[in-house]
């Protein structure tokens, strides 16, 4: 088995065009959800904050 360390300091090869585009797009779409569920979601940090604010107002 050859030791894979070894390929540490090799110059890196060119990856494929249609890889690479392939990769940015499942970035893309990834970040694109992520944002999404972000948008939809409930910041509960602030939902807590606001609670206890409210309690200790009364």
């Amino acid at each position: 088995m050859e030791n894979p360390f070894k390929q540490i300091n090799q110059p890196l090869k060119e990856v494929p065009a249609e890889l690479k585009s392939k990769v940015m797009h499942d970035i893309a779409v990834a970040k694109l959800l992520m944002e999404l569920a972000e948008l939809f979601s409930y910041n509960i940090g602030h939902i807590i904050e606001s609670v206890t604010e409210k309690r200790d107002k009364k």
